[in-house]
This record gives structure tokens, sequence and C-alpha cells, in this order.
């Protein structure tokens, strides 16, 4: 089960290179003139005569047919590929001595200057396993050279029995196999590997992680909840905007949802994190909120009591008055970093495929997502599935992140919400490299 996740076969960030043009030469290009009828004294047609019987030797040459003798000057520059003389022929020139010409297979690259360094993040949620490497670029940005994301549901089943299932840890250890794989064929300078809720909660989360050095070749830590905030909010930093008084982003995750409040109203910091200035991890995610309502057949009763779970467990959050003397600027919103959001933007953009690069960074105002929050609530568990911005694998977690979302957009109402198609392990990336002081003293991002 492939997730359509960040940064799964998205485009990389860079300059776009044209390729040159295929093939040789045009069809004009080095064409043998065509020998015309020699006038004069005749010697001309003699020889021809003379040379009657020779062998006709039949060529095709640039689309077009070609007859030359065998023994005609035509024919012996068609042969070495020079154009035909008149007169005494030329003694044969020396070669110079030249560098060897590169196989038109294998083109010759010149070396970078210097090399860049090359960075790795690899999330282990309750729904998803997520892997990014990564290179710096100008200051604050990063180009990605390879990813990874499969949806292994290793909080399958969690909320009712404690523990990781013997199913959910293989499906979680083969996708773990290929990220190993693929940091192994690097030369990676830093990496963080971070485990959240599922392994945080469950009696055997530690064994499970043990299973994971032995099988995998990978040493995964497992975070604490303010630190899953925070990297939330790091790498969503490029998309809060300059005059941005305060934000509420949130991350609907698959065991819990981090919601952080963010004030922007002081001098703004490079790192979007110092402005947090409250922020919560309520224990309930799309995958145990489903599990305990059931994500297949939702009713619209099923989905208000959902709501209501999770404003509950809001209302026990004792910072969420802390932007209350911004909530009615204009240049207050929402932040939402998850597999709801970018979701909810596909469906309201009537994608046929999935795209990250029309989804990250979307602005929906209050009415779309009002629309399409109902039509999803509408949508039986097939219409949902046969949505190719849904799929299978989400259809009966899809609601329940819903419910989280219209939680908590209760308690912090806004007229706009802006999406990101982005999250943990980007912020892993954007601390891994200021930390390094890759930006430091380079605007092109260079160590």
């Amino acid at each position: 089960m492939e997730d359509h996740d960040t940064g799964a076969g998205a485009p990389e960030v860079g300059v776009s290179r044209a390729s040159p043009p295929s093939g040789g030469p045009s069809p004009s290009a080095g064409r043998p003139r065509q020998a015309g009828p020699q006038s004069g004294n005749g010697q001309a047609g003699d020889a021809q005569h003379q040379r009657g019987k020779a062998r006709k030797r039949r060529k095709r040459r640039c689309g077009r047919k070609v007859f030359a003798r065998d023994d005609s000057p035509l024919a012996t520059a068609a042969a070495v590929g020079a154009p035909a003389s008149v007169g005494p022929a030329a003694p044969a020139p020396v070669p110079l001595p030249s560098a060897p010409q590169p196989r038109p297979e294998q083109p010759m690259h010149r070396p970078p200057m210097q090399e860049l360094p090359v960075f790795a993040a690899l999330d282990l949620g309750t729904n998803n396993c997520r892997l990014l490497v990564a290179v710096p670029q100008r200051h604050g940005q990063f180009r990605v050279i390879d990813a990874f994301s499969r949806i292994v549901r290793l909080g399958e089943g969690l909320t009712a029995n404690g523990h990781l299932s013997q199913a959910a840890m293989d499906r979680a250890v083969e996708a773990l196999k290929i990220c190993g794989d693929k940091l192994r064929n690097r030369k990676i300078r830093k990496a963080r590997l971070i485990a959240t809720e599922a392994c945080r909660t469950a009696d055997n989360g530690v064994e499970f992680l043990q299973r994971v050095e032995r099988e995998a070749g990978l040493k995964l830590e497992i975070i604490d909840r303010q630190t899953e905030a925070r990297l939330a909010v790091s790498g969503c930093g490029s998309l809060v905007e300059r005059d941005t008084q305060g934000v509420v982003l949130f991350d609907i995750g698959g065991g819990s949802s981090e919601i952080a409040l963010i004030d922007l109203t002081g001098q703004r910091s490079p790192r979007l994190a110092n402005h947090i200035v409250s922020w919560t991890s309520l224990p309930v995610g799309v995958v145990s909120l489903a599990e305990r309502f059931g994500g297949r057949t939702v009713t619209r009763e099923i989905f208000a009591a959902m709501v209501e779970d999770v404003a509950v467990r809001l209302k026990s959050f004792d910072g969420r008055d802390r932007l209350s003397h911004v909530l009615a600027s204009p240049k207050f919103h929402l932040l939402g970093t998850s597999g709801t959001v970018t979701t909810l933007a596909g469906v309201h953009l009537d994608l046929e495929r999935y795209d990250r690069r029309r989804v990250d960074g979307l602005w929906m105002d209050r009415d779309s997502v009002d629309r399409m929050v109902e039509k999803l609530v509408g949508w039986d568990f097939q219409q949902r599935c046969a949505n190719p911005c849904i799929g299978a694998d989400r259809a009966d977690l899809v609601l329940a992140g819903c419910a989280i979302l219209e939680a908590i957009r209760a308690v912090w109402p806004s007229e706009r919400l802006r999406v990101a198609d982005r999250g943990l392990r980007e912020g892993i990336l954007s601390e891994l490299m200021a930390d390094d002081g890759v930006w430091r003293n380079s605007g092109r991002g260079r160590a």
C-alpha cells in the first residue's frame, strides 16, 4: 500500500534542464552533391563507358536512394564520409592527436565544485512510514533527492489491545528495510529517525524498535509529544506569510493530533517554532478514532459523536485562549498538515490524480471546507474508495480526520485554512541543516 504523500513521487525543486535534441545532423548536412554530366573533350564520358560494367552499389542516405559506382569519386567519398574531389588525389593528411571522445550513452559530466552534504529524516507514525533525503539549497530551503512513503498501519488494533500486532510490525519492518537500503546507498552527513504515538503508547513499542534495529539496521528514537509538535511547526515555516499575526497549526496523525498556537504579533524570529505560545497533543488520531466509532459505515449521527469526542478533549486544553487577541483579525488563519487536509484539498480541486504541487500551500476558505466535509460525510464507503485522492487505503479513515478537523475549527474559527503537504520530516531536515550551519556562510546552502 503506497501513500500519496509528499514526498513520494514529488518532483525535485531546482533548475529544470532542457534535454538536447536527439539524433544526428539534419538531413541536408553533409549530403554529397550529385555529379552532373560533363562537357568538353568527352574524356569523362569515355572513362564512364570503360567503367560501365562496374557493379553498382545501392545505398540509402538521409531517407533517399543514392546510386554510386564502387570506383567513382562519389562512392569513395561516401565510404570515408568526405565530399568528392575533382583532380589529382591529395596526400593523406597526418591526423593530429586528440582527446578520446566519450560515448553517446556515457555523457561526460563535470564534477561539482563542492559536493553538497546529504541529510535524511524518517518518520514512523501510527499509519505511515515516511523517508526524505535532501540536500541544502539557498537559505532555509532544500531539494529532495530521494523519498519513500508507505501506509503500514502500525497502530492497527492498538486502541483495543494496548500493543502492536504481529502483522502490523511485519508491515512496518518491511517498509523500514527499504528505507535502510536507501540510506546505506548514500553518504549521509546527518540523519534523524523518529517514531511517534504508536511506539510511545504500545507496551511492546521498545521491543519492536529493537527488532527494527536487528532486521532493518535502523536505530529509531521515540520522541515526546512536545518535540512532535515543534517539528511539525518547523516543517511549515515557509507557508506562513510575513504579515501573518497568528496561526493555529494542527497535525492530525494516526494515533495523536498535535496543535500549536503561534503568536507572530511581535518581532519575528527566523524559526517559526520560537513563536509557539501554547501547544497540546490529543491522544486521538484517525486510526484510533475510526477504530472506536467505525470507519466504513459512518452515519451523520456517528460523525457528530466523533466530533463531540474530540471537542471534549479540547475543552481541557488550558492554553486554548492564548491567541484570542488575533482570532478576529484577517491576518489569522489555520494551517493543517496531515492526510486529512491534503485529501480535502484534492477533492476540492477535483483532481483525477493526487498532485502535491497543486495541493501544498493551497488556500481554502471557510465555505469550501464546509462543502468538502459535507460531501465526504454524504458519501458511502465505496464512493470514498472510488475517489482518486482517497482510495481504499484511506476510505475508512478520512471521516475520522474530518471529525477532528471540525472540532478544531469550532474552537478556532477562521475564514481561511492553508493546506500543507509537509510535516515532521521537513521539520527534521530544517533543524538538522540549521544546526549543522549549512546556511550560515552561503545563500546557496553549500557547507
